[in-house]
């Protein structure tokens, strides 16, 4: 990818209607498309022939990660307001979701922000209002992006960030998706369950025994499967809330380190998440994908979107899958011995990625950097990001 390519792909994910042509999405509030006015001069050099690409050498390069539920705290936002478009982008936000996102991000309460209602949106959105940070702050680590991955949420981010979908697009359907997966969480009482393990750990046999516990309580076609696979000897595991307390009750036999029952109102990327699949299709069909400018990572496989059907088939699919983020993170960072990480950027709240790349990849974490989005910075647990 041309240097002048990727210095636009942030600003591609925010631009006019009028530069992907017409689409059966429903169109932006008015007002959304300000942010293309503001962009257009960021732009305006995708309209021009594309110079001979750069060689790069693998340091000089970047990768963006974007976090997911979980991740939010009340004030998040606070630290980006200064920045150009930022405010613009939690207009057209409100415009688009019919309510003052950037006022909850702020002052909260936490509850409602917590919602997944809620959250999902002021995530993606506070994410994306830290990359304007980051390309103020640092334009060349946009201009060097060579790869972006998210964590659930955080892959309509990344997809918005390489250009693939519009900021408007992009928010609706997480707003979509959002509503139908807090339907159907209310509908079975479930949650995820943070499992720290060790080598030895029984994580298919402890859901197995989990599954028939539930059964022996009369719970028709119980649910408990690994839903998040973190780094090395971490999963998150969701289900029915039953068979989530009989882990935690019996966690030595499984050989579990520690268990800790994550902030969450269900149990997502299950097979309880399955009412929510139908409207996140139906308004993924009505968006406009293009292919990504940069490369950007499924949570379901690992691998690299290569083609708008791919996104269009994989978000539908992420929502009742596990997400493989362990396996991302080799994807990504699959090198030689000997030749250097490229520089890694967490774009949202929290460091909790950063957490997990550590643990996965101790050398590429070291040339790791967070964009703060609150004032000061804050404590949050590194494994509460569903």
């Amino acid at each position: 990818m041309s240097i002048r390519g990727s210095r636009a792909a942030w600003a591609w994910g925010l631009g006019a209607r009028c530069r992907r042509g017409a689409s059966s999405f429903p169109l932006p509030p008015p007002g959304a498309a300000d942010v293309a006015k503001l962009l257009r001069e960021a732009t305006a050099a995708e309209e021009e022939p594309p110079p001979a690409p750069a060689r790069r050498m693998p340091g000089q390069s970047s990768v963006l990660l974007f976090p997911g539920q979980g991740s939010q705290v009340v004030g998040m936002g606070r630290a980006l307001l200064g920045y150009p478009r930022v405010r613009e982008l939690y207009a057209a936000a409100q415009r688009v979701l019919g309510y003052d996102l950037l006022e909850l991000s702020l002052h909260g309460p936490q509850e409602e922000l917590d919602r997944t209602v809620h959250c999902q949106p002021a995530i993606f959105v506070a994410s994306l209002a830290a990359v304007e940070k980051l390309h103020h702050l640092q334009p060349a680590v946009i201009e060097n992006c060579v790869a972006a991955a998210g964590f659930s949420v955080g892959e309509f981010a990344a997809l918005v960030f390489a250009g693939a979908m519009e900021f408007s697009e992009g928010l609706y359907a997480v707003k979509v998706r959002a509503e139908a997966m807090q339907e159907a969480s209310e509908a079975v009482p479930s949650g995820m369950l943070s499992v720290l393990g060790r080598p030895q750990s029984k994580f298919t046999l402890a859901c197995l025994e989990a599954r028939e516990h539930c059964k022996s309580l009369g719970i028709e076609s119980p649910v408990c499967e690994v839903s998040n696979y973190l780094f090395p000897d971490c999963r998150v595991i969701s289900g029915h809330v039953e068979a989530l307390q009989f882990l935690q009750k019996n966690s030595s036999k499984f050989y579990f380190r520690r268990t800790k029952i994550l902030p969450v109102s269900g149990a997502f990327h299950t097979r309880l998440m399955e009412p929510a699949l139908e409207p996140l299709a139906q308004v993924l069909k009505t968006i406009d994908l293009k292919k990504p400018l940069v490369s950007v990572h499924s949570n379901v496989n690992g691998n690299r979107y290569m083609h708008p059907k791919h996104i269009q088939k994989l978000l539908v699919q992420q929502v009742v899958s596990p997400v493989k983020w362990e396996q991302t993170m080799h994807a990504i960072y699959e090198r030689k011995k000997g030749t250097e990480f490229p520089r890694t950027f967490e774009v949202g709240p929290g460091q909790q990625l950063g957490t997990i790349l550590r643990s996965c990849n101790l050398q590429a974490w070291k040339s790791y950097s967070a964009m703060d989005v609150l004032q000061a910075s804050e404590h949050l647990d590194p494994e509460a990001s569903p």
